[in-house]
């Protein structure tokens, strides 16, 4: 298949490049630095730098959208939150601007989003059809929903996948917490008792595979392991993986005055479940978080 995808060259995106490669697909990568890239990416891949130069001519069997900005890279000014959004829906209105003026549409698009978009509901178990709860990362992930399901006026098949944490090698939320859990000075945040939805990388991958190779999949996906923690269960099984207690908590009262708003994202947390992956017999390699680790970590 010919694939245009966005945020080709993130901690995700650089790992399902490759996978997409390696099973014989042809990629073209928006970047906005074509040279950097070059050095991340493998040669076999076209780079393009902008989507309003995009002849209508040119032709995809699907477009994959994981474009934005780091949720977590910087205080939640008003600057801040306007440049979360533009980077995510502004992406995604110029891909549908893209579609809708290109002579043949692709077939689909697989577009990103998070299990942000239902808030922090403590305990409830959060299948595809639960609704969301009014706070800012629900207010994100509404919005670049609801931009990329306008593609669907072109007859386009969508997969919106709402992605949890996801555990790789060298990257992502987990690598910040292995040098500090490895000294013997982690522990769990706040109360501890708030969910994590995670989901390792290479079930992740596969996630996207079945999509693109199964067109009676579409609507929305949880993109996590059937299996969420709390954070009180996760600090407990790294420090265990890693052979090191977990005995320094890092308090709400501390985190709150430094974060701001962004302390949400560590002190909420969503029980997402993958209902809609699993009713279509997706198998997952890894299920529990003990072994995720494992492989990830040793």
């Amino acid at each position: 298949m010919k694939l245009l995808i966005t945020g080709g060259t993130g901690f995700i995106g650089r790992r399902l490049c490759r996978s997409l490669v390696e099973r014989g697909h042809t990629l073209a990568v928006l970047t906005r630095d074509p040279a950097g890239a070059a050095g991340i990416l493998d040669d076999s891949i076209e780079l393009i730098t902008d989507l309003d130069r995009l002849d209508g001519s040119r032709r995809f069997d699907a477009i994959i959208n994981l474009s934005g900005e780091p949720i977590f890279g910087g205080r939640w000014t008003k600057r801040r939150k306007r440049i979360l959004l533009d980077s995510r829906v502004g992406v995604t209105a110029k891909l549908v601007d893209f579609v809708g003026r290109s002579e043949q549409k692709p077939e689909l698009l697989i577009s990103g989003s998070a299990v942000g978009y239902y808030g922090d509901q403590g305990d409830q178990p959060l299948d595809e059809g639960a609704a969301g709860r009014d706070e800012f990362s629900h207010q994100l992930c509404r919005e670049w929903e609801e931009e990329a399901a306008k593609v669907r006026q072109y007859g386009v098949r969508l997969c919106l996948l709402r992605t949890g944490l996801v555990l790789g090698r060298g990257g992502g939320f987990l690598q910040p917490m292995l040098l500090p859990f490895r000294l013997g000075l982690g522990g769990r945040i706040g109360s501890g008792e708030q969910w994590m939805s995670w989901v390792h990388m290479d079930d992740y991958l596969a996630m996207f595979h079945r999509l693109l190779e199964d067109d009676t999949l579409e609507g929305v996906f949880n993109a996590t392991a059937p299996n969420p923690v709390t954070n009180r269960e996760f600090t407990e099984t790294l420090a265990r993986v890693l052979h090191r207690p977990a005995l320094l908590p890092a308090p709400a009262w501390l985190l709150k005055p430094i974060l701001g708003e962004r302390s949400q994202l560590l002190l909420g947390g969503q029980r997402a479940l993958p209902a809609r992956f699993e009713q279509a017999g997706f198998h997952f390699r890894y299920p529990h978080l003990e072994p995720a680790l494992r492989q990830v970590i040793l």
